[in-house]
């Protein structure tokens, strides 16, 4: 073998190899990080594109896919010039520096134990995409596109990457020994929220509630349904940075709060409204990974179980709750299925992480954290600190977005016709 390697290392055909185990490299690890980020950008695009396309009406599906194609673009820019580096730059306990900008100094090295910090970045960046696209289900079918662009932009680095500095990137929330293992924190809690403000500062779609609004095609929901249960594997399993036994547990519980998710809407609808639905099981379904996506890195499966079933009836309420009571047009229920399932499974988290639960025992708390109490306390404070500080720079944010661009929302007559034809020119069928 050693004789064969000196004979191609001459052509350079050897070489990568070589620089895997030179650095410390583990190229199994490697192959699967790889994986996974493909995995979570499948969530995007086509995934969760796929899923909002076909919930809202046949005018506006192609100003959906747009935007969730567009936002792909722009985070994926902002985070090679500034966005990872105050996120991971080493900075403070509130925000990173701008050390790593345009990632200067990032290499092939290991980082993460033993995964190329290039890879890191691309990994991390897939959780920068998904998370802005998810706010778009809040104001589907009544925003502009430059609107949209200039708020997405502005939301990545004022409140993205100081959270998930927070968390994972060396800050305040991480050091104290918040759980969150693929981000209920970083990413549902902050969509959702951000999500129920942008819904009330913009306002109801013209009609709602009383004119139906029923989606124009749910083959395309529940095929962007799919597309999301299997590339949510690599958002949590991903999460460890490893194939190993994390990984594997992870897309276990991952899988099992899914189908429990799914199954606790259906049935609760089918006793309430007498039907099961296709939008209720795969909102369901959405529900359970949402949730069990801050724990899934340290709760069992029938851990995964009890947060799944949770999440399909806390979820299911919350949604009627806020369309139907406090009746702000959340358009695609972001924030009762991706905010509050964050929330619920951020708190469970530090419940079933114990270790003394029986065949509900987890992983084990924190470092230094020695009970359920003092571990809920923690996520608690996770919890708020993330939901208040979302909220008020959201707020700011759309006020100073809607200054900008002269209005966030496009006029009555412009959201009859449709967003595709009066922002695109296009339209998504041909009649």
């Amino acid at each position: 073998m050693k004789s064969l390697l000196r004979l191609l290392l001459p052509l350079g055909l050897a070489a990568p190899q070589l620089a895997l185990a030179a650095d410390g490299i583990d190229a199994g690890n490697t192959a699967w990080i790889l994986t996974a980020t493909a995995l979570v950008l499948f969530m995007t695009l086509p995934g969760l594109s796929l899923f909002y396309g076909g919930l809202v009406r046949s005018k506006n599906v192609l100003s959906v896919l747009m935007q969730c194609f567009a936002i792909a673009c722009i985070a994926s820019l902002l985070w090679l010039a500034a966005v990872y580096s105050l996120s991971f730059g080493e900075g403070n306990r509130w925000i990173g520096d701008l050390s790593k900008a345009f990632l200067a100094g990032i290499g092939e090295q290991a980082v993460a134990g033993d995964i190329p910090e290039i890879l890191f970045v691309m990994f991390q960046l897939t959780f920068a995409i998904i998370t802005p696209a998810l706010i778009v289900g809040a104001f589907a079918e009544r925003v502009k596109f430059s609107s949209l662009l200039t708020f997405s932009a502005l939301w990545l680095v004022a409140v993205y990457a100081p959270i998930c500095h927070w968390v994972w990137g060396g800050g305040w929330l991480g050091a104290m020994g918040l759980l969150d293992f693929a981000g209920g924190t970083v990413v549902h809690i902050t969509a959702g929220v951000a999500a129920l403000v942008a819904a009330v500062v913009i306002g109801n779609r013209n009609g709602f509630p009383t004119t139906a609004m029923p989606p124009h095609n749910m083959t395309m929901t529940i095929t962007g349904a799919g597309m999301l249960w299997v590339g949510w594997f690599g958002f949590n399993a991903g999460s460890a940075l490893a194939a190993n036994g994390d990984a594997a547990m992870a897309m276990l519980v991952t899988h099992i709060s899914a189908a429990a998710g799914s199954l606790a809407w259906m049935v609760v609808e089918w006793l309430k409204f007498g039907k099961p639905s296709v939008l209720g099981i795969v909102t369901g379904m959405v529900a359970g990974l949402g949730t069990i996506t801050p724990a899934s890195g340290f709760v069992g499966p029938a851990g995964a179980l009890v947060i799944g079933l949770s999440a399909g009836l806390v979820c299911f309420y919350m949604t009627q709750f806020i369309k139907r009571k406090l009746v702000i047009d959340d358009s695609l229920d972001v924030f009762p299925v991706h905010g509050v399932g964050g929330v619920l499974g951020t708190l469970l988290a530090g419940v079933f992480a114990s270790t003394e639960l029986g065949i509900f025992s987890g992983q084990g708390f924190a470092d230094g954290i020695n009970s359920i109490g003092e571990q809920l306390g923690v996520q608690a404070i996770g919890v708020v600190a993330t939901f208040f500080y979302t909220a008020v720079v959201t707020f700011v944010l759309l006020k100073l977005t809607g200054l900008l661009t002269n209005g966030i929302r496009v006029s009555a007559e412009d959201e009859t016709q449709g967003l595709d034809l009066v922002l695109h020119e296009e339209s998504g069928y041909k009649y």
